[in-house]
C-alpha cells in the first residue's frame, strides 16, 4: 500500500460480498483496501453477543446458498469454515396438535400421512425446480448482458450466449421455467399439491424476506431463488456455520487477508470522489481522504446512489429510478436466549430431538401466509404487522453447543409480516411486536415465553440503521422480475459497473441477488479485474 493511501481498488463495505470481491481482487495481484462501517466485519452475516454468555448469527442465520466455488476457491474450510446438515428441512407445528415434517429419510412417508396423492407427487416436483434451478445455475456465475447506448453488437452476443444455455431445456422445461418466472408460488404449488402444510412448508422460501403475498405474481421466482444452493453437494440443502455465520465472514476475511488486502472497520465513508467524471476515491465522514482507481461499493444501490454520490454527477432518470427502487421486505430479526429447548405441543419434551434442529415453521397454510401480508399492509385494524405473524425458528444451539452456556440455547426468530415503514415509527413499537412473536410460538410450545432469559430485536429500522438493510430488505433490493438479472439494479448496470466510470457495485443489489452466495462479489471481481488489466 502507497504511503499516501492509494491503492488499486476501494471497496465501500466490508460485508461477506466485499470481502469476496477483495479477495478475488488482490489475488490478481491488485492492491485492495476495504472499508466498513461498523467495528466488526461481515455486514449482515456476523456473529454477535447478544445477552451476557449468549451468541448467535445476528442477521442471516442459516447456510445453503453460499457458493461451492467461493467455498473451494477462498480456501474458506482452511480457514476454519465448518457446516453441518439439519436433520431434515422443515417441522410445522400444526394448531390441530399434529406436526408435519419435510426432509430426511422418511420425506415421502410423511407426506403421506397428510396426502398420498402428493406423497407420489413430491419426487417430480424436486425433480422439476433442479432441472430449472441446473440452468439458472449455471446464470448466476455469468455477468448478465447489459443493456446500453453502446457496444449494441457485444450486448446482442451476450444474449445469445444465455439463450445457448436455456436450450438445454426441453419444451415442459422452458414451460416450467416461464410459470416460476412469472406466477405467484401459491398459483404453482397449488397446481402440484393439496396438502396445505405441505404446501407452507415449501410456500415460506416464497415469502422470506420478501414483503409479498404466496399469490403475488412473479413470488414463485423468490422461492426459486431459494433453492439454487447446496451443502456438501446436496441441492437444495440448508446448514449451519459452526461459530454461527460470523464463521462465513470471518473465513472470507482471512483469506482476503492472506492475500494483501487491508481491511479497516469502523470507517464511515461519507462521499464518492469524482473527478472528471470518473470516481477516483472516497472521503470518510471524519475527513479522510482515500484514492484509487476503482471503488467498488458492497453496500446498498440505494444507499449509494442516494447518499455517497452526489446528485450533479447522476442523470435526473437515475436519481428518479433509484428513489423507486423497491426495498423492504417486511422482516422483523430477533435472537433469543433460552434456558431449555422448546416444548411443542405436537412434539413433546425438552431434551434434544432431531425437530429441534430443523427449520421450525409456525404458519400452517398458504392462506395463513396471505393473511398476515395483507393484515400487515392494513392500516385499518391494526399499526402495521400481522396480528398472526409467519415465524421461522432456528435453534442453533442444537447444532452448535458453542452458542450458549451448557444447558441453555439461542434460538433466531425469523418473523414475518410487518410493515418496513409505521406512522409512528418503529422504535414505539419494538418491544410490543417483539412481545407477539415470542407468544405466536408459545402458542405451539407452552414453556417457551416463561423460558426467555433475554432478547435482542430487530425492527426493519434497526436492520437499516444497524446492518444498511434498506427498509429491513434482506436482498438489498426487492427480487422482482423489474429487478432481475439485466435489471438489477437497473437497466445500464448489469454489469457490475456503476453510473460513473471507475464505479461498480459488488453487493446483493447486482445479479443474481441477495442470500449470503458470494457471487456478486465474484462475478464484479472478474470485470474490474478485466478493466484494469488484469486476468
Amino acid at each position: 500500500m502507497h504511503a499516501n493511501g492509494d491503492c488499486d481498488v476501494l471497496v465501500i463495505g466490508g460485508g461477506h460480498n466485499g470481502l469476496v470481491c477483495a479477495a478475488y481482487l488482490a489475488g490478481a495481484g491488485l492492491r485492495v483496501r476495504v472499508l466498513e462501517r461498523r467495528a466488526v466485519l461481515g455486514g449482515a452475516a456476523v456473529t454477535e453477543e447478544f445477552h451476557p454468555g449468549f451468541r448467535n448469527s445476528s442477521c442471516s442465520y442459516t447456510v445453503g446458498l453460499l457458493a461451492p466455488e467461493v467455498i473451494a476457491e477462498l480456501r474458506l474450510r482452511e480457514h476454519g469454515l465448518r457446516i453441518v446438515e439439519r436433520p431434515f428441512a422443515n417441522f410445522l407445528p400444526l394448531p390441530d396438535g399434529r406436526a408435519f415434517r419435510l426432509g430426511g429419510g422418511d420425506a415421502q412417508a410423511q407426506v403421506a400421512a397428510f396426502s398420498r396423492r402428493d406423497a407420489g407427487r413430491l419426487p417430480d416436483y424436486f425433480a422439476m425446480l433442479e432441472r430449472v434451478v441446473e440452468v439458472l445455475r449455471v446464470l448466476t456465475r455469468q455477468v448478465p448482458p447489459n443493456v446500453s447506448d453502446r457496444f449494441v453488437l457485444a450486448d446482442w452476443l451476450a444474449s445469445a450466449s444465455v439463450a445457448r444455455r436455456l436450450k438445454g431445456l426441453d419444451m415442459r422445461g422452458r414451460r416450467d421455467l416461464l410459470d416460476l418466472l412469472t406466477k405467484s408460488a401459491g398459483e404453482v404449488l397449488d397446481a402440484w399439491f393439496e396438502a396445505a402444510p405441505l404446501k407452507a412448508a415449501l410456500g415460506w422460501d416464497a415469502v422470506v424476506g420478501h414483503f409479498a403475498s404466496p399469490y403475488t405474481p412473479g413470488s414463485a421466482y423468490v422461492l426459486l431463488h431459494h433453492v439454487f444452493g447446496e451443502v456438501d453437494g446436496k441441492p437444495g440443502a440448508w446448514g449451519h456455520a459452526i461459530g454461527g455465520m460470523g464463521a462465513v465472514s470471518d473465513a472470507i476475511a482471512a483469506e482476503a487477508q492472506a492475500r494483501g488486502v487491508t481491511c479497516e472497520t469502523g470507517v464511515d465513508v461519507a462521499e464518492v470522489l469524482v473527478e472528471d467524471g470518473r470516481a477516483c476515491g472516497v472521503r470518510t465522514a471524519d475527513g479522510r481522504v482515500l484514492r484509487a482507481r476503482a471503488v467498488a461499493a458492497a453496500l446498498n444501490p440505494k444507499l449509494l446512489y442516494q447518499r455517497l454520490v452526489a446528485p450533479a454527477h447522476l442523470d435526473p432518470d437515475l436519481r428518479a429510478r433509484f428513489d423507486r427502487y423497491r426495498c423492504g421486505s417486511g422482516t422483523f430479526r430477533m435472537n433469543v436466549a433460552l434456558a431449555e429447548l422448546p416444548d411443542f405441543t405436537a412434539a413433546p419434551g425438552t431434551a434434544l430431538q432431531p425437530h429441534h434442529q430443523a427449520g421450525i415453521l409456525i404458519g400452517d397454510s398458504l392462506e395463513y401466509f396471505e393473511r398476515a401480508y395483507f393484515d400487515a399492509r392494513s392500516r385499518e385494524h391494526n399499526p402495521g404487522w400481522a396480528r398472526a405473524p409467519i415465524v421461522e425458528l432456528v435453534i442453533a444451539s442444537a447444532l452448535d453447543d458453542g452458542l450458549a452456556p451448557r444447558g441453555a440455547h439461542v434460538a433466531s426468530l425469523f418473523c414475518q409480516h410487518v410493515n418496513p415503514t409505521l406512522a409512528e415509527g418503529w422504535d414505539a413499537h419494538r418491544d410490543t411486536v417483539a412481545r407477539l412473536m415470542i407468544d405466536t410460538v408459545d402458542r405451539v410450545a407452552p414453556n417457551f415465553a416463561r423460558s426467555v432469559l433475554g432478547y435482542r430485536a430487530l425492527s426493519p429500522l434497526d436492520l437499516e440503521r444497524e446492518y444498511g438493510l434498506v427498509g429491513g430488505d434482506i436482498f438489498h433490493g426487492a427480487l422482482g422480475l423489474d429487478q432481475l438479472f439485466s435489471a438489477r439494479p437497473v437497466l445500464g448496470q448489469a454489469d457490475h459497473r456503476g453510473a460513473l466510470a471507475g464505479l461498480y457495485l459488488c453487493g446483493s443489489g447486482t445479479h443474481p441477488g441477495g442470500g449470503v452466495t458470494g457471487l456478486p462479489g465474484r462475478n464484479a471481481a472478474g470485470v474490474i479485474r478485466r478493466d484494469l488489466g488484469r486476468r
